[in-house]
């Protein structure tokens, strides 16, 4: 081997050991995520049937319902001086048992059958003092015939009844699109009641 070669083959082997040594490059673009890989989910969409706006009880300030959006919906038509006015204590039993897993309880006091005369205030007072709730609770409202506020009319019209008396109970699947009724009889911790809630909850959108 010449000195020439023999000082070309150094340098080869040099440039090979830096090269092994040196960093590898990162492009200044993020690679796309590989298929399957996590990404931020978008919001669930509000459907046609939460698309509606409510006073909540205690301060009479606009709700949108679509802010339930993707949750299991319990809605039910509460009074003050009904017999089933204990079941308060059930539905926040049910809220707080099944809120992490996505279940909303909704209440909407209402005079529709003579058991609620009082004010928001009042009633507010009596549900938080009474019962501890802490479910969501709107302004009281009419929900049965021509007055019932526009949620209550297309419960009525996807379940196929009205709230015969307080404290009817309507489950809404995730999507919005199926709905369940239970009549006033139903207590919030009943088998048939919890069997519909968690079948619910186990449907993922």
């Amino acid at each position: 081997m010449t000195r020439s070669t023999s000082t070309r083959h150094l340098l080869a082997i040099a440039c090979t050991s830096l090269a092994a040594l040196s960093p590898v490059a990162h492009s200044a673009t993020p690679a796309a995520p590989a298929a399957g890989a996590a990404v931020n989910a978008a919001p669930a969409a509000c459907p046609p049937l939460l698309q509606k706006t409510f006073p909540r009880l205690q301060d009479e300030k606009p709700q949108s319902l679509c802010q339930y959006s993707g949750k299991v919906v319990v809605v039910v038509n509460t009074a003050s001086f009904c017999g089933f006015t204990s079941q308060y204590k059930g539905l926040e039993d049910l809220y707080s048992r099944y809120k992490d897993r996505g279940l909303v309880v909704l209440g909407f006091p209402s005079n529709d059958f003579s058991q609620e005369g009082g004010s928001n205030k009042e009633i507010a007072d009596f549900c938080e003092n009474t019962f501890g709730v802490k479910f969501p609770m709107f302004t009281k409202t009419a929900v049965t015939g021509k007055d019932a506020n526009p949620l209550f009319r297309q419960l009525a019209e996807k379940s196929g009844t009205s709230p015969k008396w307080n404290f009817y109970k309507y489950v809404i699947a995730r999507d919005g699109t199926r709905v369940a009724s239970f009549n006033s009889m139903t207590e919030p911790g009943s088998k048939t009641f919890i069997a519909e809630v968690e079948k619910q909850l186990a449907v993922r959108q």
